[in-house]
């Protein structure tokens, strides 16, 4: 497929570094080395991605049981194995998704993939614009926000840097969360592993996102509108798992904690 046109890919770029994670094929040269080099500073990479992934895959499934049929996957990256839309409408194929990512690759990539199905939307939209997102006449045709809605924040809001108020933008999301609704949520931190701080570095310094980490303390006060799902905020790996962990994984490695979480009334 061709890149869409003023696509810019002389920077890395999130989501392309998070496919390359997950072992995929939509990524270019310049995403590879950033990750390349994340992994000489935290050997553990890329147990964050697929750590992430897989928690995605659960929490989708778990929203499912509760009913829920519509998601809003803000961040929502390259395509790859294990999408929202191919978990929800495998089992409900009736499930709307609307993904929204501000990489314009991602997007393309993302509509090329999704052709035909009319049950899912891209938008190509800032999360930092939650006003802009939830008016989208693309986004109200398959999200009715009258109805419970899972809003999808997997290892995204590390981008919202202060300046971004990413407080802000999590309780302009919830405004329109409904009783019944869930916030899927993950965020790197450096909490046990101090030299994540450095992977951070190698990945603002060619990136045109920032990662900003978070201390637990500083993640739970984001939250702070929110009712934690049981077992809390975790390590993703210990989020619901699905049988026992694998020989010599680490959940702790994966440098992220992750919830879902229902709003609080």
């Amino acid at each position: 497929m061709e890149l869409p046109r003023g696509a810019d890919i002389s920077k890395s770029s999130a989501s392309r570094i998070y496919d390359y994670g997950l072992g995929g094929s939509h990524n270019f040269a310049v995403d590879r080395r950033v990750l390349d080099e994340i992994k000489k500073i935290y050997p553990a990479t890329p147990q964050p991605a697929r750590d992430n992934r897989a928690f995605l895959g659960r929490a989708v499934r778990y929203c499912l049981q509760a009913g829920i049929r519509q998601f809003l996957d803000l961040g929502s990256g390259m395509p790859t194995v294990g999408n929202v839309h191919e978990i929800a409408q495998r089992d409900a194929p009736e499930a709307r998704v609307v993904y929204v990512d501000i990489d314009s690759v991602a997007v393309a990539y993302s509509r090329s993939l999704l052709e035909g199905n009319s049950n899912t939307r891209v938008l190509h939209a800032d999360m930092r614009e939650p006003e802009s997102i939830l008016a989208d006449p693309d986004a109200l045709e398959l999200l009715d926000f009258d109805e419970p809605v899972a809003v999808l924040m997997v290892a995204m809001t590390h981008y919202l840097t202060k300046e971004d108020d990413p407080a802000a933008a999590l309780a302009a999301y919830r405004e329109v969360m409904r009783p019944g609704s869930f916030l899927v949520f993950s965020h790197m931190t450096a909490d046990d592993y101090p030299e994540v701080h450095r992977t951070a570095e190698a990945f603002n310094a060619g990136s045109s996102e920032q990662l900003v980490l978070r201390s637990r303390e500083e993640i739970t006060g984001l939250l702070a509108d929110f009712d934690f799902v049981e077992p809390g905020l975790v390590y993703p790996a210990q989020w619901r798992p699905d049988g026992p962990p694998a020989a010599g994984h680490d959940p702790s490695r994966a440098a992220c904690y992750a919830a879902v979480a229902t709003p609080r009334s």
